[in-house]
């Protein structure tokens, strides 16, 4: 169903659900060749690239007591980042991008989102005066300078020209949420929040951006939801029939049951996840008998050895 609240209803309304767009070919390749040249040898050497974001906001979510309802690997392509953007924008409260907004030909994320909404990139003074204060050219461009053109000030130049709607109050659309970062947090169409893929920025920008966001959270208090662990020397398949029972009872109350084999070890893994952390405190000793277990704080913390599969 497609949604047809404004920009401003989506920048304020109150947030349940969320997604989170991870932008980069080099995560979907997994891994770059990088070949060195040296005087006394050429050495290839194998970097991986892991994608570290999708695991933090999912940790964010949940802290937060939002529930993460996709995350989406795509390539640096113009076409899937609008698709992406604007499909997700519709079906969740609050989106986040991560990537392709640094100074080179294959950073299209800023670009692409303003496409996407019918936007125009806007060379965005403050920002560049942030950048200018905060940011230090690298140390291979001793002699670049802020005033005199060059092409390593028109790469820079690309990261401060941001998708602005003119219709709206830009302060709704830029947020600068820590002192001694340059870059702002881009919020597009009320609900899609840009952010940069290294790993570093992105953790701290949303945890800067975590207390702006407390008012809107059906928990103001910001206590997120809560995970009870089981660990149970029953196989899935002894449980099943349990665990669908109490999974339909349960669901009502917004409590999602789990169930995790773990290959090579004697004990499987049960969960209950929600809001309702009392609720989920009385159904303890209900679940420790029906799966002939005990509740863990740590998967694996009753390990004793290693045994036979009990997984299936």
């Amino acid at each position: 169903m497609v949604s047809l609240a404004t920009a401003e209803e989506r920048g304020t309304s109150k947030i349940h659900t969320a997604g989170v767009i991870i932008i980069g070919d080099e995560v979907l390749n997994g891994k770059v060749w990088v070949h060195l040249n040296h005087e006394a040898s050429k050495v290839d050497i194998l970097l991986k690239i892991i994608d570290t974001n999708s695991a933090f906001f999912a940790r964010w979510c949940f802290s937060l007591g939002i529930s993460l309802k996709r995350i989406e690997v795509i390539s640096d392509d113009g076409s899937e980042i609008m698709e992406a953007s604007k499909r997700m924008s519709e079906s969740y409260d609050l989106v986040v991008t991560s990537g392709g907004i640094g100074p080179t030909h294959d950073d299209v994320t800023y670009p692409s989102i303003a496409k996407a909404f019918g936007l125009e990139l806007k060379f965005h003074e403050e920002t560049f005066t942030r950048m200018k204060k905060l940011s230090k050219p690298h140390y291979s461009q001793p002699n670049f300078s802020w005033e005199t053109p060059s092409p390593m000030l028109t790469a820079r130049l690309r990261m401060v020209h941001l998708p602005i709607d003119k219709t709206r109050d830009e302060k709704s659309q830029l947020l600068y949420v820590s002192d001694d970062l340059w870059v702002p947090i881009v919020i597009v169409n009320g609900n899609v929040h840009i952010l940069p893929g290294i790993p570093r920025l992105f953790e701290k920008l949303l945890d800067c951006l975590k207390p702006i966001l407390l008012p809107r959270l059906t928990d103001r208090d910001g206590k997120g939801m809560h995970m009870v662990l089981f660990s149970t020397p029953l196989a899935e398949s002894a449980v099943a029939t349990y665990l669908t029972e109490l999974a339909t009872r349960l669901k009502p109350r917004g409590i999602k049951v789990g169930s995790y084999p773990r290959w090579g070890k004697k004990k499987n893994t049960v969960t209950l996840v929600g809001k309702d952390r009392e609720y989920m405190e009385s159904l303890v000793a209900e679940v420790e008998k029906c799966v002939q277990g005990r509740r863990v704080n740590v998967e694996g913390e009753d390990d004793s050895d290693e045994g036979e599969d009990s997984a299936s």
